[in-house]
């Protein structure tokens, strides 16, 4: 599926970063670690903002596409295809992990969240958005089924030894390519791993 959307001629979900990681800026550490990060829109900005920005994702397609959106924009990114099942996110090695839409299944997703917390340095932060179920109702972005869909208090779980400082279900406009668009019901994240 991953490979065939990104193949279209028109980015899946725009060029443009995220509202919520853009607003998030001063967060953001070298190196950065996006998670499905798609066909690099918001990989490219993370370079943009001087940042050392690597992504991973499923579909070698987006890494193409990524890379191509870079060097469009005079950038460097390191993007690669690997599964995040088996991808190796090492140990406090991140200044931030970005998580923007990046839906896992039940089976595979408290896994690599728990991942994710030991692979943020100390001081590190985490910038998570993606649907709630609430979005079911609204079908404009995201997983159709309920099980992929996430929760605040599953995140704060999932994220355990992480210090929220920002961690909310609300409602808002997504505007963000032909697949992302219109009312939504999201959950965001802002959380740091506490400097012992």
């Amino acid at each position: 599926m991953w490979d065939q959307r990104y193949a279209e001629t028109e980015h899946a979900y725009g060029t443009a970063p995220n509202d919520f990681l853009a607003s998030q800026a001063d967060a953001l550490a070298s190196p950065v670690l996006e998670l499905a990060s798609g066909q690099g829109r918001n990989l490219v900005w993370i370079a943009e903002q001087g940042h050392e920005a690597h992504g991973v994702d499923a579909s070698s397609v987006g890494v193409s596409r990524s890379l191509q959106l870079a060097e469009e924009r005079g950038v460097s990114v390191v993007a690669v295809a690997e599964d995040l099942a088996t991808f190796d996110l090492g140990e406090a090695c991140w200044g931030s992990i970005v998580s923007i839409f990046a839906h896992l299944p039940p089976s595979l997703r408290p896994d690599v969240h728990a991942r994710v917390v030991r692979a943020l340095r100390p001081g590190g932060h985490l910038i998570l958005e993606a649907y709630t179920p609430a979005q079911l109702a609204f079908k404009t972005g995201g997983p159709p089924v309920l099980p992929m869909l996430y929760t605040a208090d599953m995140l704060r779980k999932d994220f355990a030894g992480l210090e929220f400082l920002r961690i909310e279900e609300f409602e808002r406009e997504v505007h963000e390519g032909r697949y992302h668009h219109g009312r939504a019901a999201v959950v965001q994240v802002l959380a740091r791993k506490p400097s012992r």
